[in-house]
């Protein structure tokens, strides 16, 4: 048995004997100190947390109302946001339970900037940040590579190939359903599936409502722009319903373990255990850098693809990781370190990424636009179908009920975006590898049919 270093004896803390031989009192320094450095907002030590408000004031201050939009300001800015609106949502009786959490965190920002709450060199860096960076994509890389290489290669294969069954039944069955809705509310049932149905389950905003309005446009004679600001507040609807329900699955998987694989859609194989366990208490910092450098690298494969091809980089990324996998090409460190990856930026980055996400890219005036009476029933009717029929499809197919619930969501979500917001949620973000072939190939196929249609029946 090995006896403690003096490094290990230092820290622990030291008691004090009375006279009358009880404990004394702890003094503050600098146990009572640590306390307080070791209370954090996210994952931010409390006096770091007032610092970088103070040095964000500073630096405004001196720099006549303008902010830097490099990585570190950034990574101040939104560290500051996205665990400051993520804990507001953490802490909220019985809406916590709804993944107001990630609701928080992505539409507080959206609010606080279109009701001019946050300073300008702060939105200003923020959108400067998330546009030049990437940031969304190096965040979807490192997730999808980490949660693939992390998972039980048998449980992948057969998961991949088996959710295409209730993907499949609950876009067809949700479709309908809210089509009928729409009808029986009045809405006509033209205006319904191609101005409401259609954009929320289209794969977000790049790779969906964009291209629907542009093919809108060509086939009615329509403007573009008048399309787009009629169907984007519908995909941020449906994806504001998708998070709501997903957190309430993810209450559900408390109280019903049994209908849950806790990040698993299969009860085939496990994910790789306590990566300590595994490689013996260490995990070398060269593998975790390694696995974030693939990442990056399959990442830049899919970017090459959808120049190439015109295929969605994310799903070509998604393929290369999944045959690296399935073909045992990744070795065993080096799924360690890609595991590290995922649960690091899962930790550490959601809440800042869904920050920027909601002061950058959501317009808080089209999101409520879409809150009316009428168009609420029919989103929040189709997205109940949608995971109902994704969930009990997959019971009968001895898949995990919620998990793939949460899966056939991502198909109503707005986009990249929306399927770490409703990960986020349900707290199984190692479930994006799916997501993303319901978001991205599901998406495009319900555009393809849907431009198809239109061209028909116009």
């Amino acid at each position: 048995m090995s006896t403690p270093s003096n490094a290990s004896t230092e820290t622990m803390p030291e008691i004090a004997l009375s006279s009358s031989g009880s404990p004394a009192k702890e003094k503050f320094w600098p146990h009572g100190w640590w306390k307080i450095f070791d209370f954090k907002i996210g994952i931010v030590p409390l006096p770091i947390y007032f610092v970088l408000i103070a040095l964000l004031a500073a630096f405004i201050h001196i720099g006549n109302g303008k902010l830097s939009s490099d990585i570190l300001v950034s990574i101040a800015i939104l560290a500051v946001g996205g665990f400051t609106c993520g804990e507001i949502g953490k802490r909220l009786p019985i809406i916590k339970n709804l993944g107001a959490a990630a609701i928080f965190a992505t539409f507080l920002p959206s609010y606080l900037v279109y009701a001019h709450l946050l300073p300008d060199p702060v939105v200003v860096s923020t959108k400067e940040f998330f546009k030049a960076s990437n940031f969304l994509y190096l965040y979807i890389a490192c997730i999808i590579v980490g949660s693939i290489v992390g998972m039980d290669r048998q449980a992948l294969i057969r998961g991949i190939v088996k959710i295409f069954v209730p993907l499949a039944c609950g876009v067809v069955v949700a479709a309908c359903a809210g089509t009928l809705v729409g009808t029986l509310l009045g809405l006509g049932t033209y205006h319904t599936f191609f101005y409401i149905i259609v954009p929320m389950m289209g794969g977000g905003v790049g790779e969906g409502v964009i291209p629907i309005s542009i093919g809108y446009a060509l086939i009615t004679g329509g403007e573009q722009g008048a399309i787009l600001a009629e169907i984007l507040p519908m995909v941020m609807m449906g994806s504001l319903s998708c998070i709501i329900f997903s957190g309430l699955l993810n209450h559900l998987g408390m109280r019903r373990p049994d209908l849950t694989g806790n990040g698993r859609i299969t009860a085939d194989g496990e994910q790789i255990g306590d990566i300590r366990a595994a490689v013996g208490g260490v995990v070398d910092p060269a593998v975790i850098g390694a696995a974030g450098v693939t990442a990056v690298a399959l990442y830049l494969i899919g970017v090459l693809g959808q120049k190439l091809f015109d295929f969605p980089a994310p799903v070509s990324m998604l393929f290369v990781a999944f045959l690296m996998k399935a073909t045992k090409a990744v070795s065993p460190q080096l799924q360690q370190g890609g595991q590290v990856i995922s649960k690091f930026f899962a930790t550490s980055v959601t809440y800042p990424l869904l920050f920027s996400v909601g002061a950058s890219i959501t317009p808080w005036e089209k999101l409520t636009s879409a809150f009316t009476l009428l168009n609420i029933i029919v989103i929040v009717s189709t997205v109940v179908v949608l995971m109902a029929t994704g969930f009990f499809v997959a019971k009968r197919i001895k898949m995990y009920p919620i998990d793939v619930a949460v899966v056939c969501s991502c198909s109503a979500a707005q986009g990249g975006t929306g399927d770490v917001a409703i990960l986020s949620a349900a707290n199984r973000l190692q479930l994006l590898p799916f997501c993303s072939i319901a978001t991205r190939l599901g998406g495009a196929s319900v555009v393809t049919i849907a431009l198809m249609l239109m061209k028909i029946l116009h």
